[in-house]
């Protein structure tokens, strides 16, 4: 990962928010961000790949990330991947191509997301969400 300044502060944030918190298999979810942020090549990817479910999962807002000195386009990327209530998923992937800070770190959450490997057991509900997730993939992909 890309330490700097910028990319320390959202580690923190990122553990600070997530730290209590565990994914479908019961492993503690902020390992999720961070092997995300593991693949990204710069600062602001990194960023946002560590913030990119903060919004959604937690009480911090966009507001508090500007005001922590989160520069415009990783709060615009954040604000593009939390999904709003009442959208579609597919129009919400839409949306998030829109940006390809967002999109490069969609395309990384759709694909951990996917590995069905993460999870202690695969039902129908895991199988519907992957083909769903493969849908979106495709999408941001432009392979649709």
């Amino acid at each position: 990962m890309l330490y700097t300044k910028l990319t320390k502060a959202a580690l923190k944030i990122s553990f600070a928010a997530h730290k209590n918190q565990t994914d479908k298999s019961g492993m503690p979810y902020v390992y999720h961000p961070f092997h995300l942020a593991e693949q990204m090549d710069d600062e602001y990817s990194v960023c946002v790949a560590l913030l990119h479910d903060v919004v959604e999962d937690t009480d911090m807002t966009l507001d508090e990330l500007r005001a922590d000195g989160f520069p415009p386009e990783v709060v615009e990327a954040v604000a593009l991947m939390t999904h709003p209530d009442g959208m579609s998923y597919m129009d919400y992937v839409r949306r998030i191509k829109t940006n390809p800070l967002a999109a490069k770190v969609k395309l990384a959450d759709l694909r951990h997301n996917s590995d069905l490997s993460r999870l202690d057991e695969i039902d129908d509900r895991a199988l519907e969400r992957a083909e769903k997730y493969a849908r979106a993939i495709r999408l941001l992909s432009d392979t649709e």
